[in-house]
């Protein structure tokens, strides 16, 4: 609406500088750092309508809250509504999953895809949770934490990897150096920075916000346990 405006001005201010005003209209025709994006590395939006189901795979020698799974697959569900507009009703909601888990003795023995066939889903997001760490200071009710999860998106129909195009894999990080609202409230933290870290690569995200404050993907943290 604002770039209308100044459009709407200059016509008025230059109605007759054919040259002057072209080269007005490309200055606020160009996007601002506010406004630039970076492309989706896979555009979800484009297929709508199609059921996804989120598979968090948390291997036992973790020793992660038994809740860490549970966190994380209702955060990149509530990721997949708000960033990319995916409807409830097209997203495998956690209890389905873990009542499927219940009933078959011979889930871990079953794929990611063949999980997602019989649960009517179109697309499986694998995440495979690498490492997770969850320390309080001392004696506070403070914590520190990291979590990284190696993350694919997988069709069901035909089995194919769909994301990333390269390599096998996604490799998310996250981390902080202090929470203050108890072990609760960094298991949630952790898994809300992982989703989000991993969600963004779906849709066209405003640059300014890709990278949060607790993203690590890109560089080793190190000092950890320091």
């Amino acid at each position: 609406m604002r770039k209308l405006t100044v459009l709407l001005t200059l016509v008025m201010l230059f109605p007759h500088s054919g040259c002057t005003f072209a080269r007005l209209v490309g200055l606020v025709a160009t996007p601002t750092e506010h406004e630039k994006k970076i492309p989706a590395e896979y555009d979800l939006t484009k297929r709508k309508g199609q059921k996804m189901l989120v598979l968090v795979h948390e291997p036992g020698w973790l020793g992660a809250q038994v809740n860490l799974r549970y966190y994380l697959t209702e955060a990149i569900n509530e990721n997949l509504q708000r960033k990319v507009r995916t409807e409830p009703e097209y997203l495998t909601g956690y209890d389905e999953l873990s009542e499927f888990r219940s009933n078959h003795g011979n889930f871990s023995l079953l794929s990611a895809v063949e999980v997602g066939a019989a649960l009517d889903a179109s697309m499986v997001l694998l995440v495979v949770v690498e490492d997770y760490q969850l320390t309080k200071m001392g004696e506070t009710d403070y914590y520190k934490g990291f979590l990284a999860a190696r993350t694919v998106l997988l069709d069901v129909g035909s089995g194919e990897k769909l994301w990333p195009k390269s390599g096998e894999s996604k490799t998310v990080r996250v981390g902080f150096e202090i929470e203050s609202g108890g072990q609760a409230a960094a298991v949630r933290r952790l898994a809300a920075d992982c989703a989000y870290c991993t969600v963004r690569y779906f849709y066209d995200c405003p640059k300014r916000r890709f990278k949060i404050a607790d993203d690590r993907s890109d560089a080793a943290w190190d000092g950890w346990g320091k």
